[in-house]
């Protein structure tokens, strides 16, 4: 992964920092399926109330939390699937992606733009950066089915853990805005507050790629969705159980 604009993570704030340290005990490969999941849970309702947080902070004084954006790069292998994870983790935080390919020496190049305010940014490279670690620990646990193509099974093991978990952060996210909402007095509620922060995400999303089509589905041929599916659900962001999914998934 490589990242150019200027530094967004800062430790020194109490959520972020603590955040940051439960991450790392679910990414652990020594912790156990349930304490990830328990870590992970704590982590992301403490995530999801920070942007919440942030947000209605940021009436008073919008320069201080404005509109940036992100440039990153993906590598190899897998750079597909871990773009489409990024795209999910920032799309239920309320950023907005646009993904860019080019040929290269060594082949097709990926990288993704993300656009956000500042807290959202923040929040989506910390998730990110642990589901990537938590995904790799969980395909070195998972065998390939005999007879099966590695990749193929992996890419669809990848897809399935992507569809789970953003699945899960959408739903912690969208308790986190009802519960500040059923908390606010006078003013604009916090969904109201959201959807004007989401305008302005957009106008700078369309300013820099007023041509930008939406990307085609990838389908995947690999039987690994319900396992990577799994899990997504054993990485619990905070929300219900689910059904398992079915094992061919599409983007």
């Amino acid at each position: 992964m490589s990242t150019t604009g200027p530094p967004l993570l800062d430790d020194q704030h109490p959520i972020l920092a603590k955040v940051r340290k439960l991450l790392a005990k679910a990414e652990d490969p020594a912790a156990t399926e349930h304490e990830a999941e328990v870590y992970t849970a704590k982590a992301t309702a403490l995530i999801a109330s920070y942007g919440v947080d942030a947000a209605l902070l940021s009436r008073a004084d919008p320069a201080a939390d404005p509109v940036g954006d992100l440039q990153v790069g993906v590598d190899a292998p897998y750079a597909a699937d871990k773009a489409d994870l990024l795209a999910t983790v920032a799309t239920a935080l309320r950023c907005q992606v646009v993904m860019r390919t080019r040929r290269g020496p060594d082949g097709k190049e990926i990288s993704l733009h993300v656009f956000g305010h500042r807290s959202d940014l923040e929040r989506a490279e910390i998730i990110w950066t642990s589901l990537l670690l938590q995904s790799a620990t969980g395909l070195l646990r998972t065998p390939v089915p005999r007879g099966e193509h590695p990749a193929a099974f992996r890419r669809s093991w990848l897809a399935g853990f992507r569809l789970a978990v953003g699945r899960r952060l959408t739903e912690a996210e969208d308790r986190a805005r009802l519960d500040a909402d059923a908390r606010q007095g006078d003013g604009p509620g916090a969904s109201l507050v959201l959807a004007d922060r989401g305008e302005l995400v957009r106008g700078a999303v369309e300013a820099a790629y007023p041509d930008a089509r939406a990307a085609r589905a990838r389908t995947l041929s690999g039987s690994g969705g319900a396992d990577g599916w799994a899990a997504g659900q054993r990485a619990d962001l905070g929300a219900r159980r689910m059904p398992r999914a079915p094992r061919a998934l599409r983007r």
